[in-house]
């Protein structure tokens, strides 16, 4: 059998769009931790579950499980910024960010279109990523919001309601 061509395959799945999230915590020190993250789904309504796929490379969401609780913050197509800023591995990401924190002390980022705040109910890994299945406890979007961001094609991209 030939080796599967995993550069095709991230070509391929590069043309489904995703919405664009920051999950976001608290480190077991209480300092704010977070991630960017393309593969994020509702999972159930009853019980209210949702699921994101971190890399198991990640540094930071190590950080956030160890508390048990995250806040997914769902990205407006006017904050390119701050999706690259979480994208990368660094220190300062939370610099110059006026965030507030959910009930869980899970910071929720300024100008996000809407938030979901979680605990960690289970993770499972899987392949290259963990599977983290969240509980989810308490929820927020803005009711004016024109564009979401995605990811398409590599790229990040706006999506207008019709």
């Amino acid at each position: 059998m030939a080796a599967f061509d995993s550069a095709r395959f991230r070509q391929v799945l590069g043309h489904f769009p995703t919405g664009v999230t920051i999950v976001t915590g608290l480190t077991s020190g209480g300092e704010p931790s977070g991630l960017t993250i393309g593969s994020f789904a509702s999972v159930s309504l009853d019980p209210p579950l949702v699921g994101f796929l971190p890399g198991r490379s990640s540094k930071s969401w190590p950080e956030i499980a160890s508390t048990g609780t995250f806040c997914v913050n769902i990205l407006g197509a006017d904050q390119g910024e701050l999706c690259w800023r979480f994208a990368k591995e660094s220190t300062g990401r939370f610099d110059g960010l006026d965030w507030r924190p959910a009930r869980s002390g899970s910071p929720i980022l300024p100008g996000v279109i809407g938030w979901i705040e979680c605990s960690i109910e289970q993770t499972y890994e899987m392949g290259d990523h963990w599977f983290v299945l969240g509980r989810v406890h308490d929820l927020h979007c803005e009711e004016d919001v024109s564009d979401a961001m995605i990811f398409f094609k590599g790229k990040v991209s706006a999506v207008r309601p019709l």
